[in-house]
């Protein structure tokens, strides 16, 4: 009977240890990911396992298990190798989480997308290409961005085509010709004018809690005047490879760093969601 007690003891014990090893590894390190959609692709196809580096950017801790709308986000972020990228391919939670035309976080709303501005940065779209002001190399999928800028406007729906911030009038922003928009960085300022109240909006919405209104030549916030407004955090512009169906940054606008959940290195294995046939000539495949 002891003999007994002592291997039950001892099982459980090392599953304990397996299972404390295994969540520390998911919460600090890595963890993985199921590819839903077509938004990435080919970079990424629907059914991929992708293993999401967490060390790169530095692990996010929440400081409180409580999510639900008109919660904020709590949390800090360990000491990570690096900054994100422009060309990383990132996980991250979608900046509007309830679809409210404006920045929530919502903890199971998860994309994956490429990253196209990075703090300090002015990106744009110029005949669907993909441009950087501070990135001279080829961003994103070439290809995917020519189709795009062969196919006539006509062929597209309007709902597909109009850009943020939505002002025909004053911006007509589209997804094949967009921007210079600039990325918030940390302390950077940026006078409130009519042009960037309409761009800024969501973001300083989201870092005051306030209500931002310009009327009669001036932007006031919760109805005080708010001349020039100064960044708190840093925000980055992600897009997809499939630049033609993609809900991404060029909709729903900048994403919060806090947002960010890590970078993709590896797609660990890919099976296809309708006849479950394993794909294996893209298992342990390099994302890049």
């Amino acid at each position: 009977m002891q003999r007994i007690l002592k291997y039950l003891f001892w099982t459980l014990s090392v599953g304990c240890l397996l299972f404390a090893g295994w969540l520390l590894l998911r919460i600090f390190v890595c963890d993985q990911f199921v590819v839903p959609s077509d938004s990435m692709t080919p970079t990424l196809i629907v059914g991929d396992r992708i293993l999401v580096d967490k060390l790169i950017a530095g692990a996010r801790i929440y400081k409180k298990f409580e999510f639900g709308k008109d919660i904020p986000l709590r949390s800090f972020r360990m000491p990570g190798i690096r900054k994100v990228r422009v060309n990383d391919v990132v996980v991250f939670n979608a900046p509007r989480g309830y679809d409210r035309n404006r920045i929530e976080f919502r903890i199971n709303y998860v994309y994956s997308k490429r990253c196209i501005g990075t703090p300090g940065d002015s990106v744009s779209v110029r005949d669907s290409y993909f441009c950087n002001n501070r990135y001279p190399h080829p961003i994103g999928n070439l290809e995917q961005q020519r189709r795009l800028a062969e196919t006539p406007d006509s062929l597209i729906h309007p709902k597909v085509l109009r850009a943020m911030p939505y002002d025909d009038r004053r911006f007509g922003w589209t997804i094949k010709n967009f921007g210079p928009l600039y990325v918030p960085q940390a302390g950077a300022r940026i006078d409130l004018d009519w042009r960037n109240c309409k761009l800024y909006k969501p973001v300083i919405e989201y870092e005051t809690g306030g209500q931002l209104k310009y009327t009669e030549g001036r932007a006031l916030l919760d109805g005080q005047p708010l001349p020039v407004y100064t960044f708190r955090n840093n925000y980055y512009f992600f897009c997809g490879d499939n630049v033609s169906d993609s809900k991404d940054s060029r909709y729903l606008g900048f994403v919060p760093e806090e947002f960010i959940i890590g970078v993709v290195r590896r797609i660990s294995y890919s099976e296809d969601p309708y006849t479950r046939n394993r794909r294996s000539g893209r298992w342990w495949k390099r994302v890049e």
